[in-house]
């Protein structure tokens, strides 16, 4: 394994993690990596052998407690030599003494339960075609158009860490549109939906029940038109899932959210679409 050379990326090589994933199967957004730089330049890793990349990680950094590990991919033709270990390694010790949370591809759970990770749940892709909505409703704006401390405040209650840097690209980003809906001043639900390799995917979708939910859902599928959509939902979410049952949807993928210790509780009952499985 000595003759893997482990290095930070630079912001304009996060493209090469973002084509493989791809080759994968994932389905990576047009925009992904240069919405995933702003959030930690120093934690997309790759591995080279003589000059050529082998491997990929990244290990985002989002505040002092709270990490989140993607992008883990080894070259197909040099797989089973350990060069995989040794990035994986240099990942997680550039977390510190974070708690690191990850989106594994269910095959590799026993192994990511050997490096201290342990099960939450499950997130299920759901995928289709669908015809696109006439319209919005009055009350669903663009999310533009809420003040982003709004939406910070709101993301809190659904995800562990600060990410304000990573949801002013994400919301901003060509090509992304976000919708939201207020209810008596506040936030009550807002998404965005992104163009991919395939289709476009949602995410996040967070809303305080489901009818909040669908009504950004559609205002979000009507300015996408009609077309193949994704959805990442928690297993945990009940109403979520039925939403995406109710518009045609089916299970093309599954991941386990795991993480390596605790983190602050969240209200996964308000997550009808998971942000990104690569950065949480």
């Amino acid at each position: 394994m000595t003759d893997l050379r482990i290095r930070t990326m630079r912001p304009d090589e996060i493209s090469i993690a973002v084509d493989w994933a791809a080759a994968e199967g994932w389905n990576p957004g047009l925009a992904d990596a240069a919405c995933f730089a702003m959030v930690d330049p120093d934690g997309f890793l790759i591995g080279e052998l003589d000059g050529a990349p082998a491997a990929t990680i990244s290990c985002v950094n989002y505040d002092a407690s709270f990490a989140f590990l993607g992008l883990y991919i080894v070259r197909e033709n040099v797989r089973g030599r350990g060069y995989g270990l040794g990035i994986w390694n240099a990942a997680i010790a550039h977390a510190g003494p974070r708690v690191i949370g990850l989106d594994g591809v269910v095959t590799q759970q026993q192994n990511y339960k050997k490096s201290g990770f342990k099960l939450a749940y499950a997130n299920v892709r759901y995928g289709g075609t669908v015809a696109a909505p006439h319209g919005r409703r009055a009350d669903v704006i663009a999310l533009a158009e809420v003040p982003l401390a709004f939406v910070q405040a709101d993301d809190a209650t659904v995800f562990p860490a600060p990410r304000t840097a990573f949801l002013r690209a994400w919301i901003g980003s060509p090509g992304h549109v976000g919708h939201a809906l207020v209810r008596n001043g506040r936030l009550a639900a807002w998404g965005v939906i992104r163009p991919c390799r395939k289709g476009n995917k949602i995410g996040p979708l967070v809303a305080d029940d489901r009818s909040a939910a669908e009504a950004v859902l559609g205002a979000l599928l009507a300015s996408a038109g009609s077309g193949e959509i994704f959805l990442d939902v928690p297993s945990v979410n009940r109403d979520a899932i039925a939403l995406a049952q109710n518009l045609g949807l089916v299970p093309v993928f599954e991941t386990a959210r795991m993480y390596t210790g605790a983190i602050a509780p969240l209200r996964l009952e308000r997550v009808f679409g998971v942000t990104t499985l690569e950065l949480g």
